[in-house]
């Protein structure tokens, strides 16, 4: 049975590599089922088992890249060597700059995008629960060591998000140069930190 479970699972990863690729090179709404079955070496009919829909698909893709992210991001805050308003600084870069890199390398993302925010609204809000809790971590840790002085930490690291949708949301990667968009991180985040920090 366990072998079973095991190619399974490597089968659906084999279909979200071949839809993925699909999305982020001819864009979500020009990719049929049919393509994405062709892709993964398989008939139309066994990629229905695996999922029902399009929709599904690329709502599968959509959640196992913000895994990465998430993966990514916090592994970058965790660093044992920086300080607090290091590590908001480094959250702050490291969104953008994955951002940026998707947006470069992967050019029609923002169609995905554009489907998860409209159709899978339950996706996005745990995306965003997901990014809070790695400012709140952030924060409670600057509490921990005496950098900040923060009373309702959640409250606060919802704060921090939602001033840091510029950054974080990829449909605004275009409105500035790389250098521009790292100048305003440096600004916002020297802001932020100017309030979190304890008197």
């Amino acid at each position: 049975m366990a072998n079973l479970d095991t190619d399974s699972e490597e089968l659906r990863q084999r279909i979200l590599d071949a839809a993925q690729e699909r999305f982020t090179t001819y864009g979500y709404g020009k990719t049929t089922m049919v393509e994405i079955a062709q892709d993964a070496r398989m008939s139309a009919a066994n990629l229905y088992r695996y999922f029902q829909s399009k929709q599904d698909i690329g709502a599968a893709c959509a959640e196992r890249c913000m895994s990465v992210r998430n993966d990514h991001i916090r592994q970058a805050i965790r660093n044992p060597k920086l300080s607090a308003s290091e590590r908001l600084h480094t959250f702050v870069l490291e969104a953008y700059r994955i951002n940026l890199e998707m947006n470069q390398s992967q050019p029609k993302i923002n169609e995905l995008v554009e489907y998860v925010t409209q159709e899978r609204k339950a996706m996005v809000y745990a995306k965003i629960d997901a990014q809070v809790s790695l400012l709140s971590e952030i924060l409670a840790y600057g509490n921990q060591s005496g950098e900040f002085e923060i009373a309702d930490v959640v409250a606060q690291a919802r704060y921090v998000y939602a001033s840091l949708a510029l950054f974080d949301v990829p449909i605004f990667i275009h409105l500035y140069d790389q250098e521009e968009f790292e100048k305003l991180i440096d600004g916002v985040v020297e802001l932020m930190l100017a309030g979190l920090r304890k008197c």
